[in-house]
């Protein structure tokens, strides 16, 4: 039975070790995910380390990245300068950081802003689409969109319907803005924001950006695994 270390494995021998089917195997080749297999006199296919490590990577890539994101990156192994994938490999931890301060940023709206006292409130103190969205750093057409989903809902205050926000319905786009950086769906926003809006819902925001949490730790886990096993596939790869 050939192991790690056996310059050849059948397919079903790559299929066992990285977790997936023979199918997934063949499939992984054909999209350049595994290096093109060489093949016995009868035809068929013969893998060696380097195929093994790199479904490897990838299966820890995809948990960390998405499949997408993972194909590409054990593609630009096989074929791009070292700097490159390292690049990507960055990226892919940029986003997660991204992920996590985003998070952050929810979980500190749902703790202050939805219970922030709105008083000696006039009329003066509202803002218009473009002021919104400046303040927020986001564009005017998601606070329209917004609007739309009957998320955020502004006042019209003429006929042609310019939209004005209150100091309460900015404190609402606050709130969604950052609950959907963080990951937080249209539809149960939707049915959320009510109750935000007086000072219920939060346990159930809560547990959601709890679960949020997990799968982002779960996520950079496997990034950490999967560095180390593109880091074997680099290794295995003749460089020039």
């Amino acid at each position: 039975m050939p192991t790690l270390k056996s310059p050849v494995m059948r397919t079903v021998d790559v299929a066992r070790r990285a977790g997936y089917s023979v199918q997934q195997v063949r499939d992984l080749e054909h999209d350049g995910v595994l290096p093109p297999a060489a093949r016995t006199a009868a035809g068929y296919r013969i893998y060696g380390e380097i195929h093994l490590r790199s479904a490897l990577a990838y299966r820890a890539l995809a948990l960390g990245t998405g499949p997408v994101e993972a194909k590409r990156i054990v593609r630009a192994a096989h074929r791009c300068p070292v700097s490159e994938v390292l690049a990507l490999l960055d990226a892919a931890h940029a986003r997660l950081d991204r992920e996590r301060i985003d998070l952050r940023l929810a979980k500190e709206a749902v703790e202050a802003i939805s219970t922030e006292p709105l008083e000696d409130v006039r009329p003066s103190d509202s803002m218009s689409v473009s002021e919104l969205a400046a303040a927020l750093g986001v564009r005017a057409s998601a606070l329209r969109h917004w609007d739309t989903e009957g998320l955020v809902v502004p006042d019209r205050v003429s006929p042609r319907g310019t939209r004005r926000y209150s100091p309460a319905q900015a404190r609402d786009a606050r709130i969604v803005h950052q609950l959907r950086g963080a990951g937080y769906g249209v539809d149960p926003l939707r049915a959320l924001m009510p109750g935000l809006r007086h000072g219920h819902g939060s346990e159930d925001v809560r547990a959601a950006l709890a679960a949020r949490e997990t799968s982002i730790t779960a996520r950079s886990h496997a990034l950490l695994e999967a560095a180390a096993a593109l880091s074997a596939v680099l290794t295995t790869l003749p460089r020039a």
